[in-house]
């Protein structure tokens, strides 16, 4: 499994950003793809999953303003981020679990994990 992340940056805050993970995995395999984030004082915190079945979760300091989605041609993951904040700051990894995300958005325990990629947000 290879998951390979870009996108990230220097924002303002109120600015967009999509992030983008190239997914490489096991064909016929099923797996629950995500988005999770994390800084140096705070830890991991979960942002977003899709499921196999294309349903989706959203962590609640998220929820309304970040969309999760696939392209399963491209074999690609975005994390559209909207109305960023600065406490959205934050190394980003996409991320990977064979069949399902057990626990949901708020386990940030995965099987697989891209390197990150930093977002930035300044006020």
């Amino acid at each position: 499994v290879q998951l390979v992340e870009s996108g990230g940056g220097s924002v303002q805050a109120g600015e967009s950003l999509t992030l983008s993970c190239k997914v490489s995995v096991h064909t016929g395999r099923r797996y629950c793809l995500g988005w999770f984030r994390q800084t140096p004082g705070n830890g991991r915190e979960g942002v977003a999953i899709i499921e196999d079945d294309g349903t989706t979760a959203y962590g609640d300091a998220v929820k309304g303003r970040f969309t999760i989605s696939q392209d399963v041609a491209k074999n690609t993951l975005y994390l559209q981020m909207n109305s960023l904040k600065p406490e959205d700051t934050a190394m980003y990894y996409c991320a990977a679990e064979v069949l399902y995300c057990s626990g949901g958005v708020s386990n940030t325990d995965f099987g697989y994990r891209g390197q990150g990629t930093q977002v930035t947000v300044s006020s």
